[in-house]
């Protein structure tokens, strides 16, 4: 399947349906009075994260969505029936941006980070009241009725930021694909040039005690990746959710690069693409081990990664060597990060109960003085004159 993280779509609700000008007419009911019912609302457009979907390529063919209407109001006090709400299913970790064509400004409005995250996208408009609503015991025979509301219309851009606990960052042909093979049951391609990753990889590593995360392989990076050199800056993006990065260094001589050199690098794209991802936990490892032909490399390596107070690790992907100390080391991290995750959720959710009180007991009846009248009884008068 090809992976797509940016699109643009357009949404539309559903038109309310407009409310109904009847009188009862039935014999032996002289005075029958009003009986027009009322329109149905229209239908919302909602966004939902769908753990079944990872890439927003089904965007590309289908960008536009429209909720159904609502039905008109109809006599014998029938009311128009109540549109179904349209639910668009996306990856887990879409941002949604609200989109002005005209200057191409973006506002964003979600942040999809939890399966079944739902939000709404644009209203469904309200149905009209039917001519019956109106009666008054000195207006009994009403010919005043409101058409259903319009629906909302929006263009949204949708990007894709990938979830992940774990991020590998490095050069290409470090090493990161035979890694995610080795510690997950991803099966990325591996070969010995370098862009052979294209589209990032996920993997999900399972430990001892029911512990698991999620780590993602992502493009090597190269020299200007946060200017676009290489695939850098259209990848870069699926790090930044990530709870720690491991710096994966090819230590081996055969790229005829040197390790520290290439890891300093590396953290200098990330801090020009974004100065958070510098911030986060890092660990560095030492990949290659088995090929190594100079053991200079790894000191000079080890003793640049103290400087920085960071963990580091001597393995081999190919091996096996090392890896498992590696992930242990990455889960304490991990644990804490998510954590602290739960608690700022719960919080969240807190505050979101005690505003939807607050909004519950503010909130106003419907007044359909503010809806123009379809049709009015002044009007109908002159017309039959």
């Amino acid at each position: 399947m090809q992976f797509v993280d940016e699109v643009d779509i357009h949404v539309q609700s559903g038109h309310g349906g407009s409310g109904s000008l009847s009188f009862r007419r039935e014999k032996f009911v002289p005075r029958g009075g009003p009986d027009g019912g009322n329109g149905g609302g229209g239908g919302s457009v909602y966004a939902v994260a769908d753990p079944h979907r990872n890439t927003l390529v089904h965007f590309q063919f289908n960008p536009d969505y429209k909720a159904p209407r609502g039905g008109n109001g109809a006599g014998a006090l029938r009311s128009g029936r109540t549109a179904k709400d349209l639910e668009i299913p996306v990856p887990v970790g879409t941002l949604i941006h609200k989109k002005d064509l005209e200057t191409g400004e973006l506002e964003q409005v979600a942040d999809l980070t939890t399966v079944g995250q739902r939000v709404l996208l644009a209203k469904g408009g309200r149905g009209g009241l039917g001519n019956a609503h109106f009666a008054t015991s000195t207006n009994r025979a009403p010919r005043k009725v409101q058409p259903g509301e319009p629906g909302e219309e929006f263009d949204f851009h949708l990007t894709l930021k990938l979830l992940a606990d774990v991020g590998l960052v490095g050069f290409p042909n470090a090493g990161k694909s035979t890694f995610i093979s080795v510690v997950s049951a991803a099966k990325p391609k591996i070969a010995d040039y370098p862009f052979t990753t294209l589209t990032p990889n996920l993997g999900v590593v399972a430990l001892s005690g029911d512990r698991s995360f999620v780590v993602a392989d992502v493009p090597g990076l190269i020299e200007g990746a946060h200017e676009g050199h290489g695939l850098g800056d259209q990848f870069l993006r699926h790090i930044e959710r990530t709870k720690v990065l491991v710096h994966i260094v090819d230590v081996s001589g055969a790229s005829g690069r040197e390790p520290v050199e290439d890891f300093d690098i590396i953290r200098r794209e990330l801090e020009l693409y974004n100065p958070e991802l510098i911030a986060k936990p890092q660990l560095v490892a030492a990949n290659k081990i088995d090929a190594l032909d100079d053991p200079k490399r790894v000191t000079a390596l080890e003793k640049r990664a103290k400087k920085l107070k960071l963990k580091f690790f001597q393995i081999s992907a190919v091996t096996g060597e090392g890896v498992k100390s590696l992930i242990e080391a990455a889960w304490p991290i991990i644990a804490k990060a998510r954590e602290e995750e739960r608690q700022m959720l719960d919080l969240a959710r807190e505050e979101d109960e005690a505003d939807s009180s607050s909004e519950a007991l503010a909130k106003e009846d419907y007044n359909p003085a503010l809806m123009p009248p379809l049709r009015d009884s002044k009007k109908t008068s002159k017309k039959r004159r």
